[in-house]
């Protein structure tokens, strides 16, 4: 499934209709936090990916970065993800989503997950169903102007606190953020960090 997804992403790129368009992107970050947890051991990360995306909603692509769990053979991430996204005569946000996590040489910490997020205007919430056994995930944002909020409750992990503020930096994107985790597990410890990222779209 995974290689048939990655050489419909690729072959898309060649032959795309009209109606059509692929992205890439890459980044850096001061630490890569994901739901408040670092997944880097607080170092920096550097990533990058390719979307589709179709007039009609749909969408697909590819993202990967550098990762560090003191795990023996976990150095990289890779994501899989496709999914639809339309808006209500009401202006209401429907994004239905799937994306595959995967760490090459560490398979036993691949998962999937199956989400649906709405948004109205600024405020957006958002669940995602862990796959086979994969705990779930919901969170809850709101931006206001260039600053953004969210929480989230990651079960059996804990809950975190993110406030963000974006601005341009020349022809990139770059944001200072905080984030606060707090453990709901004896295996983790609370955790916070200040992070400055760099980014940019062609």
């Amino acid at each position: 499934m995974k290689k048939l997804f990655l050489c419909f992403s690729l072959m898309a790129a060649l032959t795309l209709p009209a109606f059509a368009s692929v992205s890439a992107n890459v980044g850096f970050a001061t630490d890569y936090i994901w739901r408040g947890m670092t997944q880097t051991g607080d170092e920096p990360a550097i990533s990058g990916g390719f979307d589709y995306a179709s007039d009609a909603g749909f969408y697909a692509g590819i993202w990967g970065s550098n990762v560090n769990f003191n795990i023996d053979g976990a150095g990289s991430e890779l994501d899989v993800y496709f999914g639809y996204a339309f808006e209500t005569e009401s202006g209401v946000g429907i994004d239905i989503s799937y994306v595959d996590f995967t760490y090459p040489g560490s398979s036993n910490l691949d998962f999937e997950e199956v989400g649906i997020a709405l948004s109205y205007g600024d405020l957006g919430l958002g669940y995602y169903s862990g796959q086979s056994g994969a705990p779930d995930y919901m969170d809850v944002s709101y931006a206001f102007g260039d600053i953004s909020f969210s929480y989230g409750d990651y079960d059996t992990y804990g809950t975190n606190f993110l406030i963000s503020y974006g601005f341009g930096c020349g022809s990139y994107d770059c944001s200072f953020a905080y984030s606060d985790f707090s453990s709901d597990s004896e295996d983790l410890m609370d955790e916070d960090a200040l992070v400055f990222a760099v980014g940019a779209s062609f």
